[in-house]
């Protein structure tokens, strides 16, 4: 019987990806399909090197390597090679069917100072890399991109964005599209890493990184939870899967449409007292991340995000979250503030970026007439920018990568709706 399990292990294991595909909405039509960019191991000790804020005033620096006898730790300083700092950390690995991680560390460093150019050198030895902290008040700006991939796009995605400087990225799920093929968490992170051990990386969850079969393997995000560890513990979240930060004068609430959200649930609970929490005096600007989207027109995976949408959306409205990105639709669209299905100048701007570069290609097909709550949408490959000048304004801009040089497609300057009196109103929780 073991014997048999093991078999429809590795069956499932090498055709997953046509198990996965098979589970996509087959009445729209994408472009056709690009190839994986598959990055080698190259000569480094030290791989899939990435930072993500954790906390107050502090950076998480996560890094793995082969070897199992190299210290969870990291040296940095604010001139090169000079490091007058150290931090160990803690590590972690995994096993999924045949396949054993490397060490993977998590070390958190700090305190350090806001728009600082800082140092780094992991485990002891071997390369040094560098990364800047946000600042500590405005003007910020966050690069946005989703369901990203490893594709010549995803290469040209991660190029533009790398042309013009930013704060923080925000990445609304589905990154490597690794689908149980755990070799191209590797790649994925090898791809990535000059961008992303340079500037913080916060993401959430999508489909792709569940992972998990009911026979052999049912532990779902076991990969991602292992690779991704975000600052959940930091904002009070039981769960790698959604949690919060602050960054700026911006509090942003990443939330997980793959684990439950009923009024029941942990991640309810939590996104409550979350916001509770927030003062807007501190942080005026208030932004939301999922990936399934609420709002969308395009008809790939219509109506997907309808049951948290009715199960969270009054949180979001009450506490005036001002603009929510999502991913999961294989396009761009932009809508004009709304709740409840109904233009509404109060609500949150809702942008679904789902267009970083992955595999699978575009979800082409729209539905006809365009309703007047979108007020943009293109199926093309690209990544956003938002840039909040102070407490009330804002500038977004998406930018297409079809073309050889990056073209603003889509731009919008606007003021938060708390700016507006007849806006202005007292947390109802």
């Amino acid at each position: 019987m073991k014997i048999f399990g093991l078999l429809i292990s590795f069956t499932l294991f090498f055709f997953s990806p046509f198990v996965c595909q098979a589970n996509y909405d087959s009445n729209f039509t994408r472009q056709p399909p690009r190839p994986l960019f598959i990055v080698s191991h190259g000569r480094s000790n030290f791989l899939n090197v990435h930072v993500s804020l954790a906390g107050k005033d502090h950076m998480r620096v996560t890094y793995i390597t082969d070897d199992k006898h190299v210290a969870s730790m990291v040296e940095y300083g604010k001139r090169p090679k000079k490091y007058d700092r150290k931090t160990s950390g803690e590590s972690t690995s995994y096993r999924f069917f045949f396949y054993s991680s490397g060490k993977i560390h998590h070390v958190k460093i700090g305190p350090l100072q806001p728009n600082t150019k800082y140092y780094y050198r992991c485990g002891g030895h071997g390369d040094e890399y560098s990364f800047k902290t946000p600042p500590s008040k405005f003007p910020i700006e966050f690069a946005v991109a989703g369901d990203l991939g490893q594709t010549d796009w995803t290469i040209r995605t991660l190029d533009q964005m790398m042309k013009r400087d930013f704060d923080v990225f925000l990445l609304p799920g589905d990154l490597s599209y690794a689908d149980t093929h755990q070799p191209l968490w590797d790649s994925f992170g090898r791809l990535l890493e000059t961008l992303a051990s340079t500037r913080p990386w916060m993401v959430t969850e999508g489909n792709h990184e569940i992972e998990s079969f009911p026979i052999e393997e049912h532990i779902s995000f076991k990969s991602y939870n292992a690779r991704w560890l975000m600052p959940h513990a930091e904002s009070l979240s039981r769960s790698n899967l959604y949690y919060s930060f602050d960054v700026a004068g911006v509090h942003t609430v990443m939330l997980g449409s793959y684990t439950p959200f009923d009024s029941h649930s942990d991640q309810y609970k939590w996104l409550h007292a979350d916001l509770r929490k927030v003062d807007r005096k501190k942080t005026p600007w208030l932004v939301a991340v999922m990936h399934a989207p609420w709002y969308s027109t395009n008809k790939a995976h219509y109506g997907s995000g309808e049951k948290m949408r009715k199960a969270l959306e009054s949180l979001l409205y009450r506490a005036q979250v001002d603009i929510v990105f999502a991913g999961h639709v294989h396009t761009y669209e932009r809508f004009k503030p709304v709740y409840n299905k109904k233009a509404d100048p109060c609500g949150p701007m809702y942008i679904t970026i789902g267009d970083g570069g992955n595999l699978e290609g575009l979800a082409l097909r729209f539905h006809k007439p365009q309703s007047p709550l979108s007020a943009f949408r293109e199926s093309s490959f690209g990544h956003g920018r938002l840039k909040i000048t102070d407490n009330k304004r804002a500038h977004w801009s998406w930018h297409r990568n079809n073309d050889e040089m990056s073209v603003i497609a889509d731009e919008l300057s606007f003021e938060s709706p708390r700016a507006s009196s007849h806006c202005r109103r007292s947390k109802s929780f």
